[in-house]
């Protein structure tokens, strides 16, 4: 169902897509949108390991929302930073793409849970985290992607 790679000696392990999912903030959504177009967005995310899934908030309504109640599937991609080597104009970078499908969170705790989670990876400010999640939570909605696939490839723009 999934394709191999063709470069298999660029591919990265399970450990390092899931290091770069986990420390990553933000990559973009990819969704079969209105007549079949695709639409893609970028989002910031919560990567559980525990579960293997992955977690996004959004308000309630819009194009995303209504591409992913009528077609669950998508794929996320994600970028690290990437680096330079000395005198070498080329980035190095790594990317990882997910594909799965998505699960629409309805328990308010989970979705506060996850929302706090993922605020973390952006400050340690649990006073700022905590108005924020009593200001915009009652209005969260939360979906997780369910890996069906990943697949994490290092690359040398050339």
């Amino acid at each position: 169902m999934f394709r191999n790679m063709i470069r298999a000696k660029q591919q990265l392990s399970r450990e390092e897509c899931a290091a770069i999912l986990r420390t990553e903030k933000r990559g973009v959504l990819s969704v079969i949108g209105d007549e079949g177009w695709p639409y893609g967005m970028p989002l910031n995310h919560y990567y559980n390991e525990a579960d293997g899934k992955l977690y996004f908030h959004s308000g309630k309504q819009g194009h995303k929302l209504d591409a992913l109640r009528a077609n669950g599937k998508a794929s996320f991609c994600v970028l690290d930073e990437g680096r330079r080597d000395a005198g070498d104009w080329a980035l190095r970078f790594r990317s990882v793409i997910v594909f799965g499908r998505v699960e629409f969170i309805e328990d308010r705790e989970t979705i506060y849970e996850i929302s706090a989670k993922l605020s973390r990876k952006f400050t340690d400010d649990e006073a700022y985290i905590a108005d924020e999640l009593r200001r915009s939570g009652p209005a969260t909605c939360m979906f997780a992607l369910v890996p069906e696939h990943i697949t994490g490839k290092r690359i040398k723009e050339a």
